[in-house]
Protein backbone atom coordinates (compact mmCIF):
# COMPACT_ATOMS: atom_id res chain seq x y z
CA UNK A 1 0.00 0.00 0.00
CA UNK A 2 2.82 2.27 1.14
CA UNK A 3 4.50 1.74 -2.53
CA UNK A 4 1.36 2.60 -4.09
CA UNK A 5 0.89 5.71 -2.37
CA UNK A 6 4.22 6.65 -3.41
CA UNK A 7 3.95 5.83 -7.15
CA UNK A 8 0.70 7.65 -7.50
CA UNK A 9 2.03 10.54 -5.54
CA UNK A 10 5.40 10.95 -7.66
CA UNK A 11 2.70 10.52 -11.21
CA UNK A 12 1.30 13.78 -9.34
CA UNK A 13 3.90 15.38 -9.29
CA UNK A 14 5.31 14.45 -12.55
CA UNK A 15 1.39 15.52 -14.03
CA UNK A 16 1.76 18.91 -12.26
CA UNK A 17 5.13 19.69 -13.93
CA UNK A 18 2.94 19.55 -17.02
CA UNK A 19 0.29 21.29 -15.12
CA UNK A 20 2.59 24.04 -14.50
CA UNK A 21 4.06 24.60 -18.03
CA UNK A 22 0.29 25.17 -18.59
CA UNK A 23 -0.08 22.47 -20.87
CA UNK A 24 -3.73 21.77 -20.33
CA UNK A 25 -5.65 18.60 -18.23
CA UNK A 26 -3.92 15.50 -18.20
CA UNK A 27 -5.29 13.10 -20.24
CA UNK A 28 -6.91 9.88 -19.49
CA UNK A 29 -3.79 7.04 -18.20
CA UNK A 30 -3.00 4.57 -20.69
CA UNK A 31 -3.28 7.00 -23.40
CA UNK A 32 -0.27 8.11 -26.69
CA UNK A 33 -1.51 11.95 -25.03
CA UNK A 34 -1.11 10.88 -21.41
CA UNK A 35 2.25 9.23 -22.26
CA UNK A 36 3.13 12.29 -24.32
CA UNK A 37 2.56 14.22 -21.17
CA UNK A 38 4.72 12.08 -19.11
CA UNK A 39 7.11 12.66 -21.36
CA UNK A 40 7.10 16.42 -21.88
CA UNK A 41 7.34 16.36 -17.83
CA UNK A 42 10.47 14.51 -18.29
CA UNK A 43 11.74 16.76 -20.77
CA UNK A 44 12.41 13.58 -22.87
CA UNK A 45 11.89 15.66 -26.36
CA UNK A 46 12.01 12.96 -28.74
CA UNK A 47 9.87 10.76 -27.10
CA UNK A 48 7.26 13.21 -26.68
CA UNK A 49 7.85 14.20 -30.25
CA UNK A 50 7.70 10.38 -31.55
CA UNK A 51 4.21 9.51 -29.29
CA UNK A 52 2.39 12.58 -30.74
CA UNK A 53 3.27 12.19 -33.97
CA UNK A 54 1.36 8.68 -33.44
CA UNK A 55 -1.25 10.97 -31.96
CA UNK A 56 -2.03 13.62 -33.96
CA UNK A 57 -1.58 11.41 -37.25
CA UNK A 58 -4.77 9.18 -35.41
CA UNK A 59 -6.30 11.83 -33.59
CA UNK A 60 -6.49 14.60 -36.46
CA UNK A 61 -8.48 17.55 -34.96
CA UNK A 62 -7.22 17.77 -31.88
CA UNK A 63 -6.04 21.04 -31.50
CA UNK A 64 -4.32 20.44 -28.31
CA UNK A 65 -2.27 17.34 -29.75
CA UNK A 66 -0.78 19.78 -32.57
CA UNK A 67 0.23 22.17 -29.49
CA UNK A 68 2.14 19.79 -27.23
CA UNK A 69 3.43 18.60 -30.71
CA UNK A 70 4.84 22.11 -31.34
CA UNK A 71 5.52 22.49 -27.99
CA UNK A 72 7.90 19.62 -28.53
CA UNK A 73 9.59 20.25 -31.21
CA UNK A 74 10.08 23.62 -30.24
CA UNK A 75 11.83 22.58 -26.92
CA UNK A 76 13.68 19.95 -29.64
CA UNK A 77 15.12 23.28 -31.42
CA UNK A 78 12.97 21.95 -34.53
CA UNK A 79 11.22 25.20 -35.21
CA UNK A 80 9.97 25.07 -38.71
CA UNK A 81 7.78 21.97 -37.31
CA UNK A 82 7.06 23.24 -34.44
CA UNK A 83 6.20 26.27 -36.30
CA UNK A 84 3.72 24.44 -38.89
CA UNK A 85 2.10 22.09 -35.56
CA UNK A 86 1.08 25.05 -34.16
CA UNK A 87 -0.51 27.05 -36.81
CA UNK A 88 -2.57 23.84 -37.41
CA UNK A 89 -3.46 23.56 -33.47
CA UNK A 90 -4.70 27.25 -34.59
CA UNK A 91 -6.08 26.04 -37.76
CA UNK A 92 -8.20 23.87 -35.77
CA UNK A 93 -9.19 25.85 -32.94
CA UNK A 94 -8.09 29.50 -33.99
CA UNK A 95 -9.06 30.31 -30.18
CA UNK A 96 -6.20 28.20 -28.59
CA UNK A 97 -4.50 30.28 -25.89
CA UNK A 98 -1.86 28.05 -25.72
CA UNK A 99 -0.71 27.65 -29.21
CA UNK A 100 -0.94 31.32 -29.44
CA UNK A 101 1.22 31.87 -26.53
CA UNK A 102 3.93 28.92 -27.61
CA UNK A 103 3.52 30.06 -31.48
CA UNK A 104 4.58 33.62 -29.83
CA UNK A 105 7.34 31.87 -27.78
CA UNK A 106 8.65 30.32 -31.26
CA UNK A 107 9.36 33.58 -32.40
CA UNK A 108 10.62 35.15 -29.57
CA UNK A 109 13.47 32.51 -29.79
CA UNK A 110 13.26 33.09 -33.75
CA UNK A 111 14.07 36.70 -32.96
CA UNK A 112 10.93 37.39 -35.12
CA UNK A 113 8.84 39.88 -32.56
CA UNK A 114 7.04 41.52 -34.68
CA UNK A 115 4.99 38.27 -35.59
CA UNK A 116 4.94 37.22 -31.66
CA UNK A 117 3.52 40.62 -30.87
CA UNK A 118 0.85 39.95 -33.69
CA UNK A 119 0.15 36.79 -31.67
CA UNK A 120 0.25 39.12 -28.19
CA UNK A 121 -2.58 41.11 -29.74
CA UNK A 122 -4.61 38.09 -30.53
CA UNK A 123 -4.45 36.99 -26.61
CA UNK A 124 -5.20 40.22 -25.45
CA UNK A 125 -8.16 39.97 -27.58
CA UNK A 126 -9.00 36.29 -27.07
CA UNK A 127 -8.88 36.79 -22.86
CA UNK A 128 -7.18 39.47 -22.10
CA UNK A 129 -4.62 41.65 -20.75
CA UNK A 130 -4.64 39.26 -17.09
CA UNK A 131 -4.61 35.78 -18.77
CA UNK A 132 -1.72 33.54 -17.71
CA UNK A 133 -0.59 33.03 -21.76
CA UNK A 134 -0.68 36.66 -22.53
CA UNK A 135 1.22 37.41 -19.00
CA UNK A 136 3.76 34.54 -20.44
CA UNK A 137 4.33 35.45 -23.70
CA UNK A 138 4.48 39.64 -22.78
CA UNK A 139 6.85 38.62 -20.36
CA UNK A 140 9.18 36.58 -22.90
CA UNK A 141 8.87 40.05 -25.55
CA UNK A 142 10.01 42.39 -22.77
CA UNK A 143 12.79 40.36 -22.04
CA UNK A 144 13.80 39.80 -25.93
CA UNK A 145 13.72 43.47 -25.84
CA UNK A 146 15.83 44.25 -23.55
CA UNK A 147 18.67 42.20 -25.41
Amino acid sequence: MRFAFHSLLAGLISLNAVWAANLGAPAPTGTDLAQAQKHIAQKDWPAAVATLEKYTKANPTDAEGFNLLGFSLRNAKRYPEAIQNYQEALRLDPQHRGAHEYLGQAYVQLKELDKAKALLANLEKICGLKCEQYLDLKKAIDQAEKH
